[in-house]
């Protein structure tokens, strides 16, 4: 059974996720890449952290410019093991969930688990499929990065899967 999931995530709702379950995610999430990342360090060692993470989840992509008519151009996940040494800070700082595709390292599992939170896998290589499950989409934070800003998009009924889950268990 697909479970509907909504965004950004409450707690009541992350502790009874299990790797492997089968998600459609609806709601708002951030997009962050490796630029933004090392932004966020740096906000966060001055204590100046430029957004509230708590609850909030991550979608590791870099949005192509949307065509006329459009919303967002397209929108597949990167390699989530890239942000990996960023992960278990912005964890501690709030942050709930994360989307992306490849395997995570030991440091990011023990993180999410200490923090109960989620890692959530979706379909590679299929970013213009995905950009049609965005239905809002602006750039909020870093516009200056171009494609690798931070934007705020809204789901509607994205496809993931639980990746790694609040126990720390991996598909």
């Amino acid at each position: 059974m697909i479970r509907p999931i909504l965004l950004p995530l409450k707690d009541d709702v992350v502790k009874t996720l299990r790797a492997g379950d089968e998600v459609l995610l609806s709601g708002y999430v951030y997009t962050a890449r490796d630029q933004a990342h090392f932004r966020f360090m740096g906000a966060l060692a001055k204590k100046k952290m430029p957004m509230d993470l708590k609850g909030q989840v991550i979608y590791y992509a870099g949005p192509t410019p949307a065509c006329p008519g459009k919303v967002i151009g397209s929108c597949g996940p990167t390699t989530s093991s890239r942000m990996d040494l960023f992960t278990p800070h912005l964890l501690r700082a709030g942050l709930k969930g994360m989307i992306g595709k490849g395997s995570r390292s030991e440091d990011v599992r023990r993180a999410i688990k200490r923090h109960k939170a989620v890692y959530f896998m979706t379909i590679a290589g299929a970013g213009a499929y995905l950009s049609k499950k965005i239905v809002d989409a602006k750039p909020v934070l870093y516009k200056d990065l171009g494609t690798e800003a931070v934007y705020r998009l809204k789901l509607k009924d994205f496809p993931a899967i639980v990746g790694i889950d609040p126990t720390g268990k991996e598909i």
